[in-house]
């Protein structure tokens, strides 16, 4: 609503001048809107290790681990990052390709839960030693994982039309429960894989609800919660912080 309203002045002619003193805005809000730099609600930061991550991880395949020569390697080729996201990265791969002693010793549920449901390209090389162990020896956990992989596919492929085949393959496996519990809801479930709509920003604002109100074990009436919530939302909210302080300078005095 806010890039839209700023959009909108800005068509009829209004400069960042006027549509800040209107809207009570910042003027970085307001160019990063006109410049279509704010389309995305929810923005992840990427790391500056991103565009090199291929090239680091052949220079470990091959061995080459040592933080400090990889980031002078990388400057050549025009990385801009500090020693330091290199050095760490390194460590990482370190630890995750160093054999661990654990003959005789089964993974926690946790584990095998994560290992059997995360993507093979993100496994390092003990972790697939692991699965491919747990495939050997379980095979109900090998199948039950390639349900969950189907389930997750049909979901970002919104294929809603495969539901029905998938709630009969997963009957048989150790999942069913989750299976009878889509089956009772399945209306729901279906029209959560075919529309694009997402009720994620409603239940977030639920539970931040339920925390102010826990936070006074329970008590408080509307009022006070809604006179919580906004000074909250103030509090970390620049833009809400702008604008209050535009409605207290311009607000018309009784």
């Amino acid at each position: 609503e806010t890039n839209a309203s700023v959009s909108a002045m800005a068509a009829e002619g209004a400069s960042i001048k006027a549509i800040r003193r209107k809207t009570g805005y910042s003027r970085k809000l307001i160019r990063a809107v006109l410049r279509g730099q704010r389309s995305d609600i929810f923005r992840t930061r990427q790391s500056s290790l991103q565009p090199w991550l291929a090239w680091l991880d052949e220079q470990g395949a091959a061995g080459r681990r040592n933080g400090a020569q990889l980031w002078r390697d990388l400057r050549q080729q025009g990385f801009q990052g500090s020693p330091r996201v290199v050095s760490e990265w390194a460590s990482r791969r370190r630890r995750a390709d160093k054999p661990q002693n654990t003959l005789g010793q089964a993974p926690a549920a946790r584990m095998i839960a994560r290992l059997l449901t995360s993507g093979r390209d993100h496994l390092t090389k003990v972790e697939t030693m692991t699965v491919a162990t747990i495939e050997h020896g379980v095979t109900l956990l090998a199948e039950t994982r390639d349900v969950i992989t189907a389930f997750q596919d049909m979901i970002k492929r919104k294929a809603s039309t495969e539901l029905d085949a998938w709630l009969d393959r997963a009957k048989g496996s150790l999942i069913a429960g989750f299976a009878s519990g889509v089956a009772k809801d399945k209306a729901a479930v279906t029209a959560a894989i075919a529309s694009p709509w997402s009720n994620g920003q409603t239940e977030g604002q639920i539970c931040k609800l339920k925390l102010v109100k826990r936070q006074m074990y329970g008590r408080g009436n509307i009022d006070l919660l809604q006179a919580r919530l906004i000074g909250i939302q103030s509090a970390s909210s620049p833009n809400m912080r702008q604008s209050h302080r535009w409605t207290r300078n311009w607000a018309p005095r009784k």
